[in-house]
């Protein structure tokens, strides 16, 4: 059996995260900006320490697994 738990979370995050598709964390002119696919160095470094901070609750803290098979 294979476990897809941690595949499943982190491919959701990354879409859900990615700065300037949903929305971006600090945006250009005001604190949050939705879909305005415009990135920054700053947004990138806020999105990458977010994704890792929910990754880790996910798959350290709380253990999600999904078997196949």
């Amino acid at each position: 059996m294979a476990d897809w738990g941690p595949v499943v979370i982190a491919l959701v995050l990354f879409i859900l995260l990615s700065p300037g598709l949903l929305c971006q964390i600090p945006g250009r002119g005001r604190v949050v900006e939705f879909a305005n696919m415009q990135t920054s160095g700053v947004s990138i470094l806020v999105h990458a320490i977010i994704y890792f901070g929910l990754i880790t609750i996910f798959l350290i803290a709380i253990g999600v697994h999904i078997f196949s098979g």
